[in-house]
């Protein structure tokens, strides 16, 4: 279910960042910097990426979701529910 109105512009800032963080980590692991320090900057990435990635649910479910309960539609609604059900059992794996 694609809805395309949400404004994601900041996460692309975010995004860029974060690419920005992958890059350095590959020219660390092309450098030998200390295993430590990589892992390190692997785990920020990462944390970086969590955090864009609770955010955009959370516009999702204020955005997406709310409108549809508000259009009171409980076939769409429903597959709402179960689409961010599936959502988060992937994000907690």
């Amino acid at each position: 279910m694609a809805d395309t109105h949400t404004d994601h512009t900041s996460k692309l800032k975010r995004l860029n960042r974060v690419e920005g963080q992958v890059r350095g980590i590959s020219k660390m692991i092309e450098e030998g910097k200390y295993c430590v320090d990589i892992l390190t900057q692997i785990k920020a990435a990462k944390s970086a990426l969590g955090s864009i990635e609770r955010q955009i649910l959370e516009d999702h479910m204020h955005g997406c979701i709310k409108k549809s309960f508000k259009e009171k539609s409980s076939k769409k609604s429903e597959q709402m529910i179960d689409e961010v059900i599936s959502l988060v059992k992937k994000m907690t794996n």
